[in-house]
């Protein structure tokens, strides 16, 4: 437990001692000195992440690793000694929580990728399904200073896909399905990532049987399960099974009456839309301070007008606006490995008719209790003070969370400028 000092700083006295007892010297006086530990971040508007209203020339108090507390200025009680942080102007939310990932494997390019994330504002990122030990497992159980926490659900389970990934479970047979999850569970996994889908036509697809058995087996033993899926169809059976959680929206046709009503029997279900590129023009020379120019021109010419990316966009975006003001709970996910990625998604997810301020609850306090980090996701007393700085407001337009001014991991500022310094000079070989 930490002193009870905590919010007051430390008072500490500087004497003489003599014997057992302790006297002033006669020409030092007894010496008080102030001590805080204490950081009080004053004038910012603070969208807290909890769907509340935003404070607006707050005042909030970090001390080691967590949050004293949030307020508006003159309402909230800065300790005397505290180191005191000006952000007016400024606008402070809390880090971002990405529940879809594929991150690497071997622990130095692991360590970089989570690196990456918190360059970006990421506080904590899930691999799902690839991940069948090693570094991985290794980190989930990890802090590493600058870098965001990482998750895993280990292997996830599919039918046989030869050719694409042979690290999920393949699973033929309900004992076959039940056995893979017993192994998780082995492995201290909470998640349990399945796939459905035939991968237009190239594969046999979990059946109702075995993801059936899946989601019995793992409700057994405390788990919950998330399922990729593609089609309106494989969605409502999966609801009616008693899926916990959709690691994509539904991506063949629009939803109907009838998918809408097995969602609302169902109101803990998470759908986590992980949209697909809107195909249109993107500047991207926000990521300059990261990607080499070459990379990045490559990327660039990526993020051009494609006119079947945006009939794609449109079938899941009115998927997602439907949903969405029917009342399901949305978080953040964004497949891959591509650490700026978080920022993208969140625009596309205003692009669908969801507000910046719900955009925002979605990718933290929504995902964070998605994953059972009860520590993160909001700006609030007793939570881990991780959080972005920015210089402009994202609630006026959502690609503000891009302009990052600073980013805080578990109260440490990241180094920002370092990273980006030993990221492009690595191409460069200066």
């Amino acid at each position: 437990m930490r002193s009870a000092n905590r919010c007051f700083g430390q008072l500490v006295i500087v004497c003489g001692v003599v014997g057992f007892g302790c006297t002033a010297q006669p020409e030092d006086a007894e010496e008080l000195v102030l001590q805080s530990t204490v950081s009080a971040f004053e004038g910012a508007r603070v969208i807290v992440g909890d769907g509340s209203e935003p404070i607006e020339d707050a005042v909030f108090l970090v001390e080691e690793d967590q949050f004293l507390g949030v307020g508006r200025r003159g309402e909230m009680e800065i300790p005397a000694g505290a180191t005191r942080v000006d952000l007016t102007g400024r606008t402070v939310m809390p880090a971002l929580i990405d529940t879809h990932t594929h991150l690497s494997r071997t622990r130095p390019e692991l360590e970089e990728d989570l690196r990456r994330r918190a360059y970006y504002g990421v506080a904590a990122a899930m691999s799902l399904g690839q991940d069948d030990g090693g570094a991985p497992f290794e980190i989930r159980n990890e802090t590493i200073a600058g870098a965001a926490r990482f998750l895993t659900v280990g292997r996830g389970i599919t039918r046989p896909e030869p050719g694409r990934s042979d690290i999920p479970f393949w699973v033929n047979t309900e004992d076959e399905a039940r056995q893979a999850v017993q192994d998780l569970a082995a492995d201290n996994i909470e998640l349990v990532k399945i796939w459905v889908d035939d991968r237009s036509g190239q594969y046999e697809k979990l059946t109702p049987e075995l993801y059936g058995a899946v989601i019995d087996e793992a409700h057994t033993r405390g788990m919950r399960v998330t399922a990729h899926i593609f089609s309106l169809e494989d969605a409502k059976g999966l609801l009616r099974a008693g899926i916990d959680a959709f690691a994509h929206g539904i991506r063949d046709q629009d939803v109907d009456d009838e998918i809408v009503a097995l969602f609302q029997e169902r109101p803990s279900v998470v759908l986590v839309p992980n949209l697909p590129g809107r195909g249109v023009a993107e500047d991207l020379s926000w990521i300059g301070d990261t990607v080499a120019a070459g990379e990045l021109a490559e990327l660039q010419a990526r993020y051009v007008e494609q006119p079947t990316a945006q009939a794609s966009f449109s079938i899941q975006a009115r998927n997602l606006d439907r949903l969405h003001r029917e009342g399901v709970t949305i978080a953040l996910g964004t497949d891959g490995n591509s650490s700026w990625g978080p920022h993208l998604e969140l625009a596309d997810m205003v692009a669908t008719g969801m507000m910046p301020h719900e955009v925002i609850v979605a990718a933290t306090s929504n995902s964070a209790e998605f994953l059972g980090l009860s520590q993160l996701g909001s700006i609030a007393q007793g939570k881990d003070a991780d959080f972005v700085i920015l210089n402009a407001n994202p609630l006026e337009d959502i690609r503000n969370t891009r302009q990052i001014e600073s980013v805080y991991i578990r109260g440490v500022e990241v180094d920002r400028a370092g990273l980006s310094d030993r990221w492009l000079n690595s191409v460069t070989g200066e």
